[in-house]
C-alpha cells in the first residue's frame, strides 16, 4: 500500500523543514473547503434537477467514500466505490430493481460523487477532521430534498460518521439494522478508536441509535458480547438463523423515531456468495435470505451504506463486485419508496 501513504510521507518531511504551522493548516483548510464544496453544489445541482422534474419524495444519492485504513487487516475496500459503480452501470443485467424501480431514473438514483479521502490525508488531514468531513458531507446531501445518502464505503469505520451525520440531520436517534458477521462494537481495536471494529461502539456512546439490531453475527468474542449488553444491543447470530428467520424477515423499525439507518457489511455473506472481502468468514447467509431480510423490512429508511467490499480480493470476474452492486440497487428502491424526509419529527410529503 506504498502508494497510499506516498504523500504524507512528503508532508511529512516537509513538517520537518523550517515551514510555519499556519501554511500547512491554512493550505489544509483550504482542501477541506474546496473537497466540501464539490458536494454540496453537485448535490444542490442533483436536488433543484429532481424537484423540476417531480414526482420523488425520496432519491437515493450515491456518495462515496474511499476510506480504507481503519481497517485491522487488508485497506482494499478504499478501492471500492468505483468498482461498485462501475458494476452498476456495466450492462450485465437491466437497470430494474427486483420490485421494479427503474435505476436509470433520477427519482430513483443518483450520485454525487466521492469524497476525496485519499487527497484529504496526504495534505496531512487527521482522523478527527476527516470524521467530521466526512458527516458534513452526509448533512449537505440530506440539506438537498428529495435526497436520501447512500454511502459506497470504503470500510466500516466510516458508518460511525454517517449515522451520526444523519441523526444529527434529523434531531435524533435511529433505528439501525446492521447485517455483518462481526459486531464492530470493540471500544478501540487495536488501540484505534476509529478502527472499522468499534464504529457501533461510537455510534452507541455518542447517542445516535434508539435500537440497533446487528444481524448474520459468527465472529464474536466476550468484549463484543459485553458490550452489547452494555448498550442494549439485539444481536442475532448465525448459529441461531433458522429460528431467527421468521423474526428477521418480517422486521418493523422506527415507528415514533426518527427513520431507519440501513448498514450492509458485505461479509455478512457466507463467502460463496461474496468472496471479495477481507475477513472470509464462513457460515454467512445466501446472498437471497439477506434480500428477504432487506425486503422484508417494514420502515422509513432515510440513509443506507453498503461497507467493506475489498476488489484486491475479488475473483477475476468481479463476482463480489456484482453482488455489492446489487445490494446497493435494491437499497436505492427501497430508500426510494420511502416517506418523505422527516426533520426534527416533522414529515415533510
Amino acid at each position: 500500500m506504498a502508494g497510499l501513504s506516498r504523500g504524507r510521507h512528503s508532508l511529512r518531511k516537509l513538517n520537518t523543514g523550517n515551514i510555519p504551522a499556519s501554511l500547512i493548516q491554512e493550505g489544509q483548510k483550504r482542501v477541506i473547503d474546496a473537497s466540501l464544496t464539490l458536494i454540496r453544489e453537485r448535490a444542490k445541482l442533483k436536488g433543484e434537477l429532481l424537484r423540476a422534474l417531480g414526482g420523488a419524495s425520496a432519491s437515493a444519492t450515491l456518495i462515496g467514500v474511499p476510506l480504507g485504513h481503519n481497517s485491522s487487516f487488508l485497506q482494499g475496500p478504499a478501492f471500492a466505490p468505483p468498482r461498485i459503480r462501475e458494476a452498476i452501470w456495466c450492462g450485465s443485467t437491466n437497470s430494474s430493481t427486483e420490485e421494479g424501480k427503474e435505476l436509470k431514473d433520477p427519482r430513483v438514483l443518483t450520485d454525487v460523487g466521492d469524497v476525496p479521502i485519499q487527497e484529504l490525508r496526504d495534505c496531512g488531514v487527521d482522523d478527527d477532521r476527516l470524521m467530521n468531513i466526512i458527516s458534513d458531507s452526509v448533512k449537505l446531501v440530506m440539506e438537498e430534498e428529495p435526497l436520501r445518502p447512500l454511502i459506497l464505503g470504503g470500510d466500516h469505520s466510516i458508518s460511525y460518521p454517517t449515522v451520526r451525520a444523519v441523526s444529527e440531520a434529523l434531531g435524533g436517534p435511529l433505528d439501525i439494522l446492521h447485517l455483518d458477521a462481526h459486531p464492530d462494537i470493540y471500544h478501540a481495536y487495536e488501540g484505534n478508536r476509529y478502527s472499522h471494529a468499534s464504529s457501533f461502539a461510537r455510534i452507541m456512546e455518542g447517542g445516535y441509535a434508539r435500537r440497533l439490531l446487528q444481524v448474520c453475527i459468527r465472529s464474536i468474542t466476550s468484549e463484543g458480547r459485553e458490550q452489547a449488553k452494555r448498550f442494549g444491543v439485539e444481536q442475532y447470530e448465525m448459529r441461531t438463523f433458522s429460528n431467527d428467520r421468521p423474526f428477521l424477515e418480517n422486521l418493523k423499525l422506527g415507528e415514533g423515531g426518527k427513520g431507519v439507518y440501513i448498514s450492509v457489511d458485505v461479509d455478512c455473506l457466507d463467502p460463496a456468495f461474496a468472496p471479495g472481502v477481507s475477513h472470509l468468514e464462513p457460515g454467512g447467509v445466501s446472498f437471497r435470505d439477506a434480500l428477504n431480510i432487506l425486503h422484508g423490512l417494514r420502515a422509513n429508511v432515510v440513509a443506507a451504506d453498503v461497507v467493506e467490499f475489498n476488489p484486491q480480493r475479488d475473483t477475476t470476474d468481479g463476482m463480489t463486485a456484482m453482488v455489492a452492486a446489487k445490494l446497493v440497487r435494491e437499497l436505492a428502491a427501497i430508500i426510494a419508496k420511502a416517506r418523505g424526509r422527516m426533520t426534527n419529527g416533522t414529515e415533510r410529503n
